[in-house]
């Protein structure tokens, strides 16, 4: 199994800012992302929301998934939620594309269903994403 790579300390900056329950919520959950597909770019930013976006290039618009943290909780948001098969009703939102499950608990993400959402998200990503991007397994901070 490969090892799940530290948080970023321009991200780690503005994460501690946050309630430790979050902190452990998105510390679990983005190694839970990160070992469905160990080889996925980390996108980090922080505007409205702390956000990381999990991608199959360097580019954004390749995203499979994205954890935005807000002030009192945080979403796993698949960004081609809407094409997602998903018979247990677990996404969320009224976008045209992006879809969430809000994340209170591990249980809400730790599970087979869950697994089943994101497997199926990195595959459209892999077969939507644009060749000219690379999948490289790094982390690329865009917060100043």
């Amino acid at each position: 199994m490969q090892e799940i790579s530290d948080i970023h300390p321009h991200f780690e900056e503005h994460l501690k800012h946050k309630r430790q329950e979050l902190i452990d919520l998105y510390t679990d959950l983005r190694a839970f992302v990160l070992s469905s597909f160990p080889d996925c770019n980390e996108l980090l930013y922080h505007t409205h929301a702390l956000t990381s976006v999990y991608t199959v290039s360097e580019k954004m618009s390749d995203g499979f998934c994205m954890i935005p943290i807000y002030t009192d909780h945080l979403n796993l948001g698949f960004n081609k939620g809407t094409l997602l098969d998903d018979p247990n009703q677990l996404l969320k939102g009224t976008g045209r594309l992006i879809r969430h499950i809000p994340i209170h608990t591990i249980e809400d993400y730790r599970n087979d269903k869950v697994k089943h959402l994101l497997d199926s998200a990195v595959a459209l990503a892999l077969e939507d994403r644009d060749n000219s991007g690379k999948q490289s397994g790094k982390t690329i901070s865009k917060i100043k």
